[in-house]
């Protein structure tokens, strides 16, 4: 018979690997397994879940004398784990070497690696050279072999990974990415996350952790969680795809200011966030959206998006739909668009609550991660004093929209032109509107703001302002099934300081 010290339930769906027990003589010679004439053994190694949605391997060993009994148990035990067919048994690896604190490769091959192997997945490992290289590769494999592709890295890599994964599928179908009206065909191959860089906002808003481990145990035990994507567009050209933050004003201002002072490493958006807080600019443009009429929720809600969230699955329901009534007609929805003029501080369109440990709750802390739809927030020309009290809300508990300058709507897609755009009829005007916006940019006491601002596309600059942004419900699948509702509590939000935040 099996026998065990402590009592321990655990789902198969959460069992990692299930190993025969080999005992040496020392080991044999330990107390319990004395008794035994010749123990036989088994190892089963699973999830711990400890606090704050951290993930650990942990193992425990049965043993008993019949061996014939033992391998039964082992034989039962994989035959169970083969039925889990959302498990991945082949992976391609992307690991960015230069990424945050360069530790990726280390990160990987201590920590990830090890559990790939004892899960019995088999790996392709792509260690990247140069930007781009990640994305470029995508389009060359045989994408076909593989359940998942993994990248080690921030941000900025899962951005490479995911872009060329989705420009992949579309070329593999045949669809022009350029057409901003064009549906998009989704991808089935999963994006798992390994953090390793300096900013991990995607991995921390589906898992709720910043941990390799957590995340290697999440792609094991085959999770799934779908996203939306944004794709930005500008005269018919595509642009970038979004996931998380599209910033305009003041987010777009910190990127562009923080990319120049690189050498400072992540200190670098310290200082810059505060340069922009204290230059305080604003700028005017007209902003038309289409409202997402077929989400439950609102932006002001208290509902966040969780595990299995019902919001998610019923929007996804509605959307679809709304689509069949319409037959995709566009005329239709023309009807729909709403539009606002305004000088603005910031504009910010978030497909998730963009929260990381500076910003527990984030920009938007009831966006949802595959509803179709993203939060757009107008944050109008104010003073200094009441655009800090609007940033020091991302630290605390306290309602972020309750302020008269600011506005929260719920989109499915959205458009922006600058006002500086707007007048640049002819190029006189346009060569004179340039110098006139060097100037003020040059001279921070002249408040005039005519000069443009730079969209901040999680975390890289796109080169134009007028753009048209489409979200796309579900487009990709990533290992990992959203943050967990946290049975122990939740660790109560710090309040940062000022300087943190910016």
């Amino acid at each position: 018979s099996c026998v065990h010290t402590e009592n321990c339930f655990v789902p198969t769906s959460e069992i990692i690997a299930v190993e025969e027990t080999e005992f040496n003589k020392k080991q044999r010679n330990i107390g319990k397994w004395q008794k035994m004439a010749k123990p036989h053994a088994f190892t089963v190694y699973y999830v711990k879940k400890a606090r704050n949605h951290r993930w650990r391997c942990s193992d425990v060993t049965f043993w008993c004398v019949d061996e014939h009994l033992c391998n039964q148990w082992i034989q039962a035990l994989k035959e169970l784990l083969e039925m889990q067919k959302s498990r991945p048994k082949q992976l391609l690896v992307y690991i960015n070497p230069y990424g945050g604190r360069r530790q990726g490769k280390r990160i990987y091959e201590q920590k990830v690696a090890p559990l790939f192997s004892l899960a019995s997945i088999s790996t392709d490992v792509v260690i990247t050279e140069h930007a781009n290289h990640a994305k470029d590769n995508l389009f060359e494999v045989n994408i076909n072999k593989y359940d998942g592709v993994v990248c080690v890295g921030g941000d900025g890599m899962f951005s490479e990974v995911m872009h060329g994964l989705i420009g992949r599928m579309q070329k593999d179908s045949g669809i022009d990415q350029n057409n901003p009206k064009a549906p998009l065909v989704q991808c089935n191959i999963r994006i798992g996350i390994i953090p390793a860089g300096s900013t991990d906002c995607i991995c921390y808003s589906t898992v709720g952790i910043i941990d390799p481990v957590t995340s290697a145990l999440h792609i094991i035990v085959g999770d799934c969680q779908p996203l939306d994507v944004s794709s930005v567009h500008h005269n018919n050209t595509f642009l970038k795809y979004s996931v998380s933050l599209l910033g305009y004003g003041f987010y777009g201002d910190i990127l562009k200011d923080s990319e120049k002072k690189r050498w400072m490493g992540p200190m670098r958006y310290d200082y810059s966030g505060f340069k922009t807080f204290l230059s305080h600019h604003y700028y005017e443009g007209t902003i038309s959206f289409q409202p997402a009429r077929h989400t439950l929720g609102s932006p002001r809600d208290k509902d966040s998006c969780r595990t299995g969230c019902y919001i998610c699955k019923k929007s996804e329901q509605q959307l679809a739909e709304q689509h069949k009534e319409r037959g995709l007609k566009r005329e239709e929805d023309e009807e729909e668009w709403k539009v606002i003029k305004g000088k603005f501080l910031a504009i910010n369109a978030v497909n998730m609550s963009c929260a990381c440990p500076r910003s527990p709750k984030g920009l938007s802390p009831a966006a949802h991660l595959a509803d179709g739809s993203a939060d757009l927030i107008l944050v109008r020309k104010c003073s200094r004093f009441d655009f800090l009290r609007y940033l020091v809300r991302h630290t605390n508990q306290d309602d972020q929209f309750d302020f008269s300058f600011v506005d929260v709507y719920r989109v499915k897609s959205f458009q922006f032109t600058s006002k500086l755009s707007e007048d640049n009829e002819s190029n006189v005007t346009d060569i004179g509107k340039k110098r006139f916006g060097q100037f003020c940019r040059d001279h921070p006491a002249c408040c005039c703001n005519s000069a443009n601002s730079t969209w901040n596309c999680d975390g890289e600059t796109l080169d134009s302002s007028a753009i048209e942004v489409r979200v796309h419900c579900q487009l990709m699948k990533l290992f990992a099934r959203g943050i967990e509702e946290n049975c122990k509590g939740e660790a109560a939000y710090s309040q940062s300081s000022v300087e943190q935040l910016l």
